[in-house]
């Protein structure tokens, strides 16, 4: 994958085609594309999307319970020491970890043409993921 990213990216970059117009444009196309295969949740996003599931802008559910169990890990992120923050962050990679193998396994278990339930379903988790990310990113959890 990088090594045909490189030679795209070469062939395109606006300084080894000067008298292409719409050089600039392809490559980054390309750097764009690029940055959602490398990144899962944006690869995920984008396969979701790309079957006919929900946008994210679509689709804002959570799993039940989930968002309360969030509010109160916030809560104790905020309220904690060191010890609390080193264990919240090591929390919040396993589950990050469990919600990208369960989006893994939602996607192998598509059927074809796949339902838009089991797409939501998908979606949902997505959501959860990415709260998660979130969690993990915010100032003062490193």
């Amino acid at each position: 994958m990088q090594r045909a990213w490189l030679t795209r990216s070469a062939r395109w970059h606006p300084d080894r085609s000067p008298d292409d117009p719409e050089a600039a444009q392809r490559l980054a196309r390309i750097n764009k594309a690029m940055s959602v295969l490398e990144h899962p949740e944006k690869r995920a996003n984008a396969f979701l999307e790309h079957l006919g599931g929900p946008a994210k802008d679509q689709e804002k559910t959570l799993p039940e319970g989930f968002l309360m169990e969030m509010f109160e890990l916030r809560e104790e992120h905020e309220l904690g020491d060191e010890a609390t923050r080193t264990r919240l962050e090591q929390w919040g990679m396993q589950r990050q970890r469990e919600h990208i193998d369960a989006v893994a396994r939602m996607f192998e278990a598509l059927s074809e043409p796949p339902s838009s339930e089991a797409l939501t379903a998908i979606r949902v988790e997505l959501n959860a993921w990415r709260y998660i990310e979130r969690f993990l990113t915010e100032p003062g959890l490193d």
